[in-house]
């Protein structure tokens, strides 16, 4: 089976305890790690799953059924899904991933838009990366060994950084270092296009 981090999310779950679709996503959302996966459509929980257990990384291990609740499948992971999440984070922790994420696409194209225009939409991409970072600090349980909160600092520490270098640009249009206008895009296209 190819590895993705939703498939991932939910054997180290299945590592955990035995659990149903529903609670898995409920226990995603607890942790915060609804920010490393998207669980926000609860049908991707299920495909997953129905993958998992088709790949024979994880299988029904039995139903429950609450007061009030229709009966559900409880899941639990096989011996091969165990092996599989180890394998894959043996391979992920060393080999930095070809990820394709949208902001470098977007300053790629920079030249569209004015300094100006850039600026602001800068300054307001700062704005929000701080809040993320101050609400990443903010959800750390007290007491929480720092061991299950090493992803948090990981992506508060990548916001962190994104936000310097951020404020560097910023500083760099305000001085007027890094400026453009229609005649250095036209030069630039022309020597380099």
């Amino acid at each position: 089976m190819k590895r993705s981090p939703l498939a991932m999310v939910l054997l180290a779950l299945l590592v955990e305890a035995p659990m149903h679709p529903y609670r898995m996503q409920q226990v995603i959302k607890e942790r915060g790690q609804d920010q490393l996966v998207n669980v926000a459509q609860r049908n991707s929980v299920y495909q997953t799953l129905d993958r998992l257990v088709r790949e024979g990384l994880a299988r029904p291990g039995g139903t429950t059924r609450e007061a009030g609740r229709p009966e559900r499948t409880v899941y639990e992971v096989t011996e091969e899904g165990t092996a599989s999440l180890r394998r894959w984070l043996l391979e992920m922790l060393p080999e930095p991933a070809r990820e394709f994420p949208e902001f470098p696409v977007a300053l790629a194209f920079l030249p569209m838009l004015t300094p100006a225009e850039t600026r602001e939409l800068l300054e307001r991409r700062v704005e929000k990366l701080t809040e993320r970072a101050g609400a990443i600090d903010a959800q750390a349980p007290p007491g929480l060994p720092r061991l299950f909160l090493i992803e948090d600092e990981y992506r508060a520490g990548m916001l962190r950084a994104e936000i310097a270098w951020l404020r560097a640009l910023i500083a760099e249009l305000d001085e007027g270092t890094l400026d453009w206008d229609r005649t250095l895009i036209e030069e630039t296209l022309t020597r380099f296009g």
